[in-house]
C-alpha cells in the first residue's frame, strides 16, 4: 500500500483503526515502514469484525499490544517465521491480569470465530492473549489453548 493510500483512521469496524494495528514503538525506534497490503488491511477488518469488536462490546476498551507486522518488524520482535502478524491475520491484546485474561479468553472461545487464542507472556512480566482469524472461516482451526499457568500469576 502506498503511504499515500494509507489512513490510519481507516475504520475497520465500529472501534478499531487501522493505526491501532499498525503502530509499533519497535518499529518507531528501528525506522521500519510497517505498512500492509490491501489484502492485509481486509484480513484486519475480518479480525476485527469476528472478535476484536465483539471482544470490545463485551468488556469495553481493550488494548492492541501488536497487530500487523511486516517482516522486518516481525523479525525485530523475534516472531516465528510464519507469523500470522504478517498476514494481517492477528493481534495480541493487553490483558491486566489473570482474571480479566481468562474472561477475554472464555468469550473469545465460547462466542467468536478464530484460528488460534493463546496465553503469551515475556520475562519482563509482560502478558497477553494472542488470537488470530483466518479470512477463509472454514480454515480456522478453533486451537485455543489454556496455557494461563506459564508465567502469568
Amino acid at each position: 500500500m502506498s503511504k499515500q493510500a494509507l489512513d490510519l483512521l481507516m475504520q475497520l469496524s465500529d472501534d478499531f483503526t487501522l493505526g491501532e494495528f499498525l503502530h509499533s514503538q519497535t518499529a518507531d525506534r528501528h525506522g521500519v515502514r510497517n505498512e500492509p497490503s490491501w489484502e492485509h488491511v481486509i484480513a484486519m477488518r475480518n479480525l476485527c469484525q469476528q472478535v476484536l469488536q465483539p471482544l470490545r462490546d463485551q468488556f469495553g476498551p481493550i488494548h492492541i499490544n501488536s497487530g500487523y507486522r511486516c517482516e522486518r518488524l516481525n523479525e525485530l520482535v523475534h516472531g516465528v517465521g510464519n507469523s500470522q502478524h504478517m498476514r494481517g491475520e492477528a493481534a495480541d491484546i493487553y490483558i491486566p491480569n489473570l482474571g480479566t485474561g481468562l474472561q477475554y479468553f472464555d468469550f473469545i472461545r465460547d462466542n467468536t470465530i478464530f484460528d488460534q487464542l493463546l496465553f503469551e507472556y515475556n520475562s519482563r512480566g509482560g502478558k497477553w492473549l494472542h488470537v488470530s482469524c483466518k479470512m477463509d472461516k472454514k480454515h480456522n482451526r478453533y486451537m485455543a489453548i489454556p496455557n494461563y499457568t506459564l508465567g502469568l500469576q
